[in-house]
C-alpha cells in the first residue's frame, strides 16, 4: 500500500474513486436517487475541482490503482474523503485521516472541521472527532443529512 500526495494528474482517477465510493453505499442509508445526485458532484461542482487543485491531499495506491483519497480545502477543513467500495472498512480511511491530521499539526493548525456523511461520521467519531450538529443540505434538488464535525489537534 503506497501513500502519496495528490497531483493535478490524478484528477480523473480521483473522480472514479469518488463515484465508486458513493455508488457502493448501502441503499438502506442512501437511495439510488441520492447516490446519483451526490456522485454527479465530481463533474458539476467547482468545490470538488478546487479541493483537488488548490487543496492538500493524499491518496492510497494498491497494486497501481488509486483506492482512496482525502483532501483539505481550505487548509483547516477536510473537504473530500473517499474510498472505493471494495476497500472500505479495512483501515485505509483511518490511515488517510491520521495523515491529514499530522500534516495540519505540522502546519500549526489548532483544529480541523468537516461535513461527514451518514457513513463516514462513525470513522471520525472513532478518531476522537466531535459532532457540532446534524445538518440538512440539498444537492441537485435532493435532500441529504450530514454531520458538521470538528477536532482540536493542537495540544497545549
Amino acid at each position: 500500500m503506497n501513500l502519496r500526495q495528490i497531483t493535478i494528474k490524478d484528477q480523473l482517477e480521483l473522480k472514479k474513486v469518488y463515484f465508486d465510493s458513493i455508488q457502493s453505499l448501502d441503499e438502506k442509508i442512501y437511495s439510488q436517487e441520492q447516490k446519483r445526485a451526490w456522485s454527479s458532484q465530481a463533474w458539476n461542482n467547482s468545490n470538488f475541482y478546487n479541493s483537488i487543485t488548490k487543496g492538500k491531499g493524499w491518496l492510497l495506491i494498491n497494486e497501481g490503482i488509486i483506492i482512496a483519497f482525502a483532501t483539505r480545502y481550505p487548509k483547516d477543513r477536510i473537504a473530500l474523503f473517499y474510498c472505493k467500495g471494495k476497500f472500505q472498512r479495512r483501515g485505509y480511511g483511518s490511515k488517510l485521516l491520521h495523515k491529514l491530521e499530522d500534516e495540519a499539526k505540522k502546519e500549526g493548525l489548532d483544529s480541523l472541521s468537516t461535513e461527514a456523511s451518514l457513513i463516514s461520521y462513525e470513522l471520525f467519531l472513532k478518531n476522537e472527532w466531535k459532532i457540532i450538529r446534524k445538518e440538512k443540505v440539498i444537492i441537485n434538488n435532493i435532500f441529504f443529512e450530514r454531520y458538521k464535525m470538528t477536532k482540536i489537534i493542537k495540544v497545549n
